[in-house]
């Protein structure tokens, strides 16, 4: 038996334990799912509640921006994924350069979000225009963040780039990626 593997019997963290990275991650990641899903939850009951309001939102939504925006944050995820690899394979020049790729699609992720609700603001809507645009600003904005703090957390492992480090950064950013990918069709492509 390995140092590593004694280490997480002798943490108690259970199938936590056998979860790539720091175990608290997932605690973390867990929890940050919950409270996604409270929301999710809270937008499709309101709009099984204000069917007209909400298709009246959600008609002035840019799918096509979304849609740009799901490729980008996917395709960072899969960078990320490669920068995992990389730091598996104890290539941290690679590690880095590969979370720098990640890093910087997310940092477009936002620049097309932040051009989205201009877009949004401009035509008049705003957090109290509609129960509809209520949600969507909160659930997209809360997602927003979690996308910057995901590029802060790359951007500390990517320093050492150690195996450990960069797979509790990924696993952060992959949950991200999950998100979005659930959250794009709910707000912008289902229909009541």
């Amino acid at each position: 038996m390995s140092a590593t593997d004694c280490e997480q019997q002798e943490t108690g963290w259970g199938i936590l334990g056998d979860l790539p990275g720091d175990p608290m991650i997932w605690v973390l990641i867990f929890s940050e799912l919950a409270a996604f899903g409270l929301f999710l939850g809270a937008f499709v009951v309101a709009r099984a509640l204000h069917p007209a309001v909400f298709a009246a939102g959600q008609a002035t939504l840019d799918t096509h921006l979304a849609g740009i925006n799901t490729v980008v944050l996917v395709t960072s995820g899969w960078a990320a994924a490669r920068g995992t690899a990389a730091a598996r394979a104890r290539r941290r020049p690679a590690a880095r350069g590969w979370l720098f790729v990640a890093m910087a699609l997310g940092a477009l992720f936002i620049a097309i979000k932040l051009f989205e609700y201009s877009g949004e603001i401009a035509l008049g809507n705003g957090l109290e225009t509609s129960p509809f645009f209520t949600l969507y600003f909160l659930l997209t904005g809360f997602h927003l963040l979690h996308v910057g703090l995901g590029i802060v957390i790359l951007a500390v492992v990517s320093r050492s780039a150690g195996a450990a480090g960069v797979e509790t950064g990924t696993a952060f950013w992959h949950m991200v990626d999950l998100l979005w990918i659930v959250m794009f069709p709910i707000i912008y492509l289902v229909h009541q």
